[in-house]
Parts: structure tokens; sequence; C-alpha cells
């Protein structure tokens, strides 16, 4: 089955959101920069690579409950090579959380001890969050300020314009809104983007999407897929992308008049479940040289 067509979604606001960010970067010490860790490559905006510039940064492989421990490994080793400070978390739980500000001062140790040396040691650390929509950089906001802060909704474009929040112990967080980039070079990366939600499925065919979803799963997690939608033995094995997206709605009961499968309602359902993690630990792209 060939790739989707070109997936492009960059609206307005997003243009606004990348000078906004250009602007405010001379406020913060540091960069939180939040990828997904089932897409760890193609959730990285490379704009901001080109914005940060040398500002000190910290990643964090967020909704790390729902990739594979194995392959989350391979990456935290690949960052850890390249010298680039990187948790996993999941912002949701709080899992991974409790190394986040060590890290954070870790990072910063050498501008602190600068400011200690010059008697300003109780002066804000201040950090930006930055991300690709729908990541979780709202639920991250959240979970370190212990109240429900910002909004969050499992979809791309809820937080807009900027945020401070103030933290105990001295530090405050700029969240910004997520952003994207013009062009997708590689059709693979808006493809991964889309089935993780940070494109909207607005500008998509849900049923091709889920399509290429339930195909790729199906070579890399065969297991996994026919727990989750108690595929008989063998009974997936050698599938088109259509059948598989058949075989689903039917173990759904997501059937209509004639016996025919709703096979929208079914692409929807793939892709929820995707997205929430229910259809267990799953990554898709490792790392090079894996």
């Amino acid at each position: 089955m060939a790739p989707l067509p070109s997936i492009q979604w960059f609206p307005g606001h997003m243009t606004k959101t990348r000078r906004l960010m250009e602007k405010s970067l001379r406020l913060v010490d540091l960069v939180v920069e939040l990828t997904d860790a089932r897409i760890p490559a193609s959730s990285r905006n490379p704009e901001i690579d080109r914005l940060v510039g040398n500002k000190p940064r910290v990643l964090l492989l967020n909704k790390c409950d729902s990739a594979d421990e194995s392959a989350t490994s391979k990456w935290l080793a690949c960052y850890a090579k390249q010298g680039i400070p990187a948790i996993a978390t999941d912002c949701r739980s709080g899992k991974g959380l409790k190394a986040f500000l060590p890290l954070v001062r870790q990072t910063l140790s050498e501008q602190l001890a600068r400011r200690a040396a010059r008697g300003m040691a109780g002066q804000p650390i201040r950090m930006m969050i930055v991300g690709i929509p729908n990541v979780g950089k709202s639920s991250l906001i959240n979970r370190l300020a212990g109240s429900r802060r910002t909004k969050v909704e499992d979809r791309p474009g809820v937080t807009r314009g900027r945020q401070w929040v103030s933290l105990e112990g001295g530090i405050e967080l700029l969240d910004m809104a997520g952003i994207l980039w013009p062009k997708f070079e590689d059709p693979l990366v808006g493809e991964r983007l889309a089935f993780t939600g940070a494109v909207k499925d607005d500008v998509l065919d849900i049923e091709l999407l889920a399509m290429r979803l339930l195909l790729l799963l199906q070579e890399e997690y065969p297991d996994l897929l026919a727990q989750r939608y108690k595929f008989r033995e063998g009974e997936a094995d050698g599938l088109d992308a259509y059948a598989l997206l058949e075989l689903v709605g039917r173990r759904r009961g997501m059937l209509v008049s004639g016996g025919e499968v709703n096979t929208e309602r079914a692409a929807i359902t793939v892709l929820d479940e995707f997205r929430s993690g229910k259809m267990g630990r799953l990554t898709l792209e490792l790392p090079p040289h894996s």
C-alpha cells in the first residue's frame, strides 16, 4: 500500500506562535522540548533547533507508558551519545517527572553557579515549554503545578498564545502553543504525526490513515494487534489494509444493513485506541543504526 498523499497542516496561529517563541527566548534560561516517545524523531520540530540555537535544552520523551520500553531505552542512549539531556516521562501519570527538575538544575549548573557567585541565587529559573501539538505540554505544566492550570484535551490546537505558570522553588514556566513546520520533507513523518493526533483529523482521510497504521502494526506488533481486536490465530495473516480494517469492524460489531462493515467508525476506533495507548506499548521508529 502506497503512503498517504502528502500531509501538510500549518494554520495561521502557528506562524504567530513561532514568532512569539523567537521573541520570548531571551526571557528564559532553558528550553524544555517535549516529544512523543512513540515517534521520537518525527515529533521533533526541526525549526526548534534553528530558533533555540545554543540555549540550554532538555528533552522529554513523553507518553512513555504507551511506547515500547526497549525502543525508548535505545532512544535515550542515542541522545546521551549526542550530549542531549533526555528523560522518559508520562506527564498524565507523573512517571519520570521526579528526575525532571534535577536534570534542569544539572543542565544549568554552570549558570546557577555564576548566579550564586554574584549573590543572585534566589533568582527564578525560567523555562520555555515547546513541542508539537498534542504532545502533552499542558499535562506537564498541570502535573508540575499540582493543579489544572491549563486546558488539557487529546487533540491539537488547544493551547494558544503564551502562558506563564509559577511553581514552588523559584521555577517559572512559559507554555507555548504547539507548532508544526510548514512542510514535511519526508511523507512518513507527516503520516506518523497524523497517527498520534498532532495533525487535525479534519484535513485527513481517516480510513486511509487507519489502514496505513494497521499495516504497520500488523508488521511490527502483530501479537498486540491480534490481542486488542481478538483476531483468531493466523486470521489476519496476508490481509491487505482494507481487509484488516474490515476485520477490526467485524470483531467490534460495527455492522450496517446488509452485513457491511462501517469502516469509517472502525477507522476512528483504531486511531483513538492507538492515540490513547489502549493497544499496548508501541514505538513506530527506532534510532539510526539500532
